[in-house]
C-alpha cells in the first residue's frame, strides 16, 4: 500500500508502513486515476478506507481477499492467523464490469478520486452467512444488517494506492494519525494507557467511571470517541465532540487525559466489535481498553431480546488478552449516592443508603425530549446547555409518518386527512406520496426490485432530510420489503413512526377502482404486489391500521392524537 501525507509505523505483527509519496509523483498518480474506470464507494467504505490508510486497521493492509475474509468469519483470524474479528471488504454490484487485473479508481461521494485499487480478487458473498457468522444471528431489527441488504453481492480486493485522505474541515485539531496519538502519548511520560469507546455523550457518570479506569493502572486516558458512522439515531457527532471537549477542558487533568477522534464507521458486533475495538486502540498506543455492559450491542432483536449478553463483549476480550496486547478494564453499574455527591459501584453501595440513577431513555424522553434540564447530579451544567440546545422538547422535533401496505389500502387518503389535522394544529407538514413521488423525484424508474428499493431509499433520503431539520413528513408509499424499510428507519432516526395499512387483500381487490388487481390477476402487469410479487408486513409497527370498517378520517384521527399525547403536536 502506498501512504500519503503520513510515514507511519504501525505496531501490531510488526508492521511497517513508511511510504512517503513525493508530491510530483502524487500529481502524476492521479492523474492516471482519472483515466481509470472507477466506483463511487460508500460513507462506511471511505472510513474503513482512511483508517486502513493510517496504520489503524493493522495488521490489515488493504480489502479483504477471499481467503482472509472466511477465514474472518469461520475463526475471527485472517488467513495468516493473526486476530482480526471484523470482516473490512469493498462491495460491488455484479454487473460493474470488474475483472481481475484492472486498475481502477476509488471515488467518495463528491467523485473525489481516493485511491487506486488493482484487482486481484473477486469474489461473491452471503448476506445470511456473514450476517449469522459476524452479528450471531441472521435479522434485518439490526441496523448494519438492514444496510447489508442493499451492497453490491461481491467483494474486490487487491493492491491499494491511496493517493488522498477524506477531507475532514471540523474539529482538524482533534483528528489524529495512530503514529500522531503515540507519540503524544508517550509524552505524558505514563507506561500506561487506557482507552475509552464512546459515541454517547459523557455525564458524570461516565466521568467517574473513566477516571477512576486511569487512576487503577496509573494511566493516561484516551478519551477516544467515534466520529465517522455509529448507531442510527445516536447523538450526531458535532454535539458529543463539544461535550467531551468541554468536559476535557474543565473536568479531567491536562497530564492525564487525551481527547482525540476516531473516524471509524461501527459495526454494532458486540463481543467481535470490542475486541475489534482493541486492536485499533492498539494502533493508537493504548494497553487497556474501557469494555462495558453490552459494549457496542444495537439493542433489541426482532423478538425484543437483546443481541449478546451483558458482559459477553467483556469476557471475549479477556479471553484474548495477551494476544491483543490490551486488558480490558471492566467496570460494574455505577449509582449516584446522594449523601456523599459521588458516583459508586452498585454492589459496594450500604444497605438503605439514598442512590439515584437515570436511565438513557429518560434522559432522552423525561429531559431533553420534554424540554427539562438535565439534573446537576447526573450531568455538568454546561453538558446539560449543550443538549438542550442541539435536542429540542419534542414539539419543535421533527416526525416521519410512514405509511406501507398494499395499494388501495388507504395509505394516500388517510395520510391526506393526517396531513390537514397536522396543519391545523400549527406544524408545518411536506406530503410524500408515491404516485407523487414516482412522477417527481423517481421518474424513469420502474418496479423491478432495484427500482423499487431505490424509489423508497430516495423517499427516505427527503424524508431524513426534513425530519432532520424539524419538520413533519408524512410518506405514503407501498414500500414492500422490510430491509428496505428498516434502512430507511435507520436512516431517518428518531421520529420514525411507522404506520402499517393492514387492510386485507380481499377487501382491496373487492375495491380496486383503478382495476390494477384485475390487470394482474390476468397477467397484464408484473410483478404486482400482493399478486406475483411479495409484501413483506412490518413485525411492530408503530401503528396498525386498515380502511376496512372505518373511515380514513377516523384512522387520521387516531394517528394525531397519539401525536398530541407523546408531545409532538400541541392539544389545541
Amino acid at each position: 500500500m502506498t501512504i500519503t501525507h503520513a510515514s507511519l509505523v504501525a505496531p501490531y505483527g510488526g508492521e511497517l508502513v513508511n511510504l512517503l509519496t513525493p508530491r510530483n509523483t502524487l500529481l502524476e498518480m492521479t492523474a492516471y486515476a482519472n483515466t481509470l474506470p472507477h466506483i463511487q464507494i460508500s460513507q462506511r467504505v471511505a472510513c474503513d478506507l482512511e483508517l486502513l490508510a493510517v496504520g489503524a486497521f493493522s495488521p490489515l493492509r488493504g480489502f479483504m481477499n477471499r481467503a482472509d475474509y472466511q477465514s474472518v468469519l469461520d475463526t475471527m483470524r485472517l488467513a495468516d492467523g493473526r486476530l482480526f474479528p471484523i470482516p473490512i471488504t469493498l462491495p460491488v454490484a455484479s454487473d460493474a464490469g470488474l475483472k481481475p487485473g484492472m486498475d481502477i479508481a476509488l471515488r467518495d461521494s463528491r467523485n473525489n478520486i481516493l485511491a487506486m485499487q488493482t484487482i486481484e480478487d473477486i469474489y461473491p458473498w452471503q448476506l445470511e452467512e456473514t450476517a449469522a457468522k459476524v452479528f450471531g444471528k441472521f435479522d434485518f431489527k439490526h441496523p448494519i444488517i438492514a444496510e447489508m441488504e442493499k451492497w453490491g453481492r461481491f467483494n474486490i480486493a487487491g493492491r491499494l494506492q491511496v493517493l488522498r485522505l477524506p477531507t475532514h474541515l471540523d474539529f482538524a485539531e482533534l483528528r489524529r494519525s495512530p503514529r500522531q496519538t503515540r507519540q503524544l502519548l508517550a509524552s505524558y511520560g505514563r507506561k500506561n494507557v487506557v482507552a475509552f469507546q464512546t459515541r454517547n455523550p459523557l455525564h458524570r457518570v461516565h466521568e467517574a467511571l473513566t477516571k477512576r479506569a486511569a487512576a487503577s493502572v496509573d494511566g493516561v486516558l484516551l478519551l477516544h470517541p467515534v466520529v465517522g458512522m455509529t448507531q442510527p439515531g445516536d447523538v450526531d457527532h458535532y454535539t458529543r465532540v463539544r461535550v467531551y471537549k468541554t468536559l476535557i477542558d474543565t473536568y479531567y487533568e491536562d497530564d492525564r487525559s487525551l481527547l482525540s477522534l476516531l473516524p471509524l464507521a461501527m459495526r454494532m458486533a458486540g463481543p467481535r466489535e470490542a475486541a475489534w475495538h482493541a486492536i485499533i486502540r492498539r494502533n493508537y498506543g493504548a494497553n487497556h481498553l474501557i469494555v462495558g455492559r453490552d459494549h457496542a450491542g444495537p439493542g433489541a432483536d426482532s423478538a425484543g431480546k437483546p443481541f449478546y449478553g451483558p458482559y459477553d463483549a467483556q469476557d471475549l476480550v479477556l479471553r484474548h488478552a495477551d494476544e491483543l496486547g490490551v486488558k480490558p478494564l471492566p467496570f460494574a453499574e455505577l449509582v449516584y449516592l446522594e449523601a456523599e455527591d459521588r458516583y459508586e459501584e452498585a454492589s459496594k453501595i450500604p444497605a438503605g443508603a439514598s442512590t439515584r440513577k437515570i436511565s438513557g431513555t429518560q434522559v432522552r424522553e423525561d429531559y431533553l425530549e420534554a424540554g427539562k434540564t438535565l439534573p446537576p447530579w447526573f450531568s455538568r451544567p454546561e453538558v446539560a446547555q449543550i443538549l438542550a440546545d442541539s435536542y429540542p422538547p419534542r414539539r419543535r422535533r421533527g416526525v416521519c409518518l410512514w405509511f406501507t401496505g398494499l395499494s388501495g389500502a388507504g395509505k394516500s387518503t388517510t395520510a391526506n386527512h393526517i396531513v390537514n389535522l397536522l396543519m391545523e394544529k400549527g406544524r408545518n407538514v411536506t406530503l410524500l406520496d408515491g404516485d407523487i413521488v414516482r412522477t417527481n423525484l423517481s421518474k424513469g424508474l420502474g418496479f423491478s426490485k432495484a427500482d423499487r428499493d431505490t424509489n423508497i431509499r430516495r423517499i427516505g433520503f427527503v424524508a431524513r432530510e426534513i425530519t432532520r431539520h424539524g419538520g413533519i413528513v408524512v410518506c405514503a408509499a407501498i414500500s414492500p420489503y422490510l430491509a428496505t424499510r428498516q434502512d430507511v428507519r435507520n436512516s431517518v432516526g428518531a421520529g420514525f413512526m411507522e404506520i402499517y395499512m393492514a387492510t386485507p387483500l380481499e377487501f382491496v381487490e373487492a375495491l380496486d377502482v383503478k382495476g390494477l388487481y384485475a390487470k394482474a390477476r390476468r397477467g397484464e402487469i408484473k410483478d404486482f404486489t400482493g399478486i406475483d410479487d411479495p409484501y413483506e408486513a412490518p413485525p411492530d409497527p408503530e401503528f396498525t391500521l386498515t380502511a376496512e370498517g372505518t373511515t380514513a378520517e377516523a384512522n387520521a384521527r387516531l394517528v394525531v392524537d397519539r401525536l398530541v399525547e407523546l408531545g409532538y403536536v400541541s392539544a389545541d
